[in-house]
């Protein structure tokens, strides 16, 4: 029941009681109480991703939660008790809206966690609460709600009202954040303790399953928006030629990332090469691909790319990526004795795989000296590859310095022509 227009007035003598000062100091308990129950479910670390718990103990939704219902059981017990309510008449709808903007903003981080439009709407809705909370505690709501159902028009045969657009708004917004919570905490499920080998799957999972809940979300907040859902049919075929035209390149992106992530051709974790670009597969988003090159830049490949052009993946079957590096010796060095001992040596790198193990060939006459291919495996390419190499070149480096055999540079002869004029000069002094 909506207060009075002078309840606020009424209120005011109320608050100056000295029973006020016990309803003060009941409700202090009652939130000491609830940031321990939660403080004790949550534990000593803090779960940043968590809607119920959020970053700290009070910025999640469990805290107005326990709050709540404790400061409702103590005004129903000091109601029980003859004691007058005064304290508790503002404190419970400031907990109220405490609830809608924790679970509005905690939900709209989780799922969209990486969009600075977030911040904007998680201020907008504080601001849109606390308006609402001010307009009802002074009684105002009534008037201003009057007053936005005089603006009205009509839109075909039916009449439509500001009041009833703005209420609309409001109850599928809540549908929505509803059905993002429902299906973050689903996805969160899905890919909790997920290897490399099911990652993939888990994630088609959990994108169809958000697909299908925002689907679901979404008619639900029309209906409960007063659109009659039989009129969707009539746009049935403006959207699908929308998606045939304008949206094609879109819908075409989202299809190949279910593709991708159903045949499991690439895989989160894998190391890939991409129009140039290579490195290894960090996310598979339903419309684009997150590629981390090495040196830390990273690429967002649209997922149509991935299935029309060719794609290197150094990790599909097997893990294993081949190197080689080469190295030069004089003309005159015994390569039969010199060539199981740089394979051996090579052997002795932690990151070199014995099997299959690494191989040397004479390549090469080259003009300065003979040119020996060495050739090694590597079981974990995602640490680096010039890392491997430079271990191996020094580990080789090492081993021919210890057999005293030499490693030739290029060496130039300059010959010097005396022309006539030099030899005449030279001849007079």
């Amino acid at each position: 029941m909506l207060p009075a227009p002078d309840a606020i007035t009424s209120l005011l003598p109320a608050l100056l009681r000295p029973t006020a000062a016990t309803e003060a100091l009941v409700l202090i308990a009652c939130l000491l109480l609830a940031w321990g129950v939660v403080r004790l479910l949550r534990g000593r670390e803090p779960k940043p991703g968590s809607i119920w718990f959020g970053e700290r103990v009070v910025d999640g939704v469990l805290f107005p939660v326990i709050a709540l219902a404790l400061a409702w059981g103590a005004r129903q017990a000091l109601a029980a008790a003859g004691v007058p309510i005064a304290v508790f008449k503002l404190a419970l709808p400031i907990l109220v809206s405490l609830l809608v903007i924790r679970l509005g903003v905690r939900v709209l981080r989780v799922a969209f966690p990486q969009s600075q439009f977030v911040r904007v709407l998680e201020r907008t809705l504080s601001w849109l609460v606390w308006l609402w909370l001010a307009l009802w505690l002074t009684g105002a709501l009534p008037a201003v709600l009057a007053e936005l159902e005089d603006v009205h028009w009509k839109v075909g045969g039916a009449k439509v009202t500001l009041r009833s657009i703005i209420e609309g708004t409001i109850t599928a917004g809540l549908v929505l954040v509803l059905v993002l919570w429902v299906s973050a905490a689903i996805e969160a499920r899905l890919l909790k303790g997920a290897g490399h080998g099911n990652l993939s799957l888990r994630k088609i999972a959990a994108n169809a399953v958000r697909a299908l809940l925002l689907f679901v979300g979404l008619l639900l907040a029309l209906s409960a928006a007063g659109i009659d859902l039989t009129a969707l049919s009539v746009l049935g075929g403006a959207v699908g030629v929308g998606l045939g035209f304008g949206l094609q390149k879109l819908a075409s992106n989202y299809v190949s990332g279910f593709v991708i992530l159903a045949e499991r051709s690439l895989r989160i974790g894998d190391m890939v090469k991409v129009d140039g670009f290579e490195g290894r597969i960090t996310d598979i988003a339903t419309r684009y691909t997150v590629i981390r090159a090495l040196n830390g830049r990273e690429s967002i490949v649209p997922n149509e790319l991935l299935i029309t052009q060719r794609v290197e993946n150094s990790s599909l079957a097997d893990s294993k990526v081949l190197l080689n590096t080469v190295v030069q010796v004089a003309y005159g060095t015994d390569l039969d004795t010199l060539i199981p001992r740089l394979e051996s040596a090579v052997r002795e790198v932690p990151r070199v795989v014995a099997d299959p193990g690494p191989a040397v060939q004479l390549s090469q006459f080259a003009a300065d000296g003979l040119e020996l291919t060495v050739q090694f495996w590597i079981a974990d390419p995602e640490n680096g590859q010039a890392s491997a190499r430079s271990a191996v070149n020094l580990q080789l480096l090492r081993t021919l310095n210890q057999l005293g055999v030499e490693i030739p540079f290029p060496q130039r002869v300059l010959h010097t022509r005396e022309t006539a004029a030099a030899r005449d000069a030279a001849a007079a002094r």
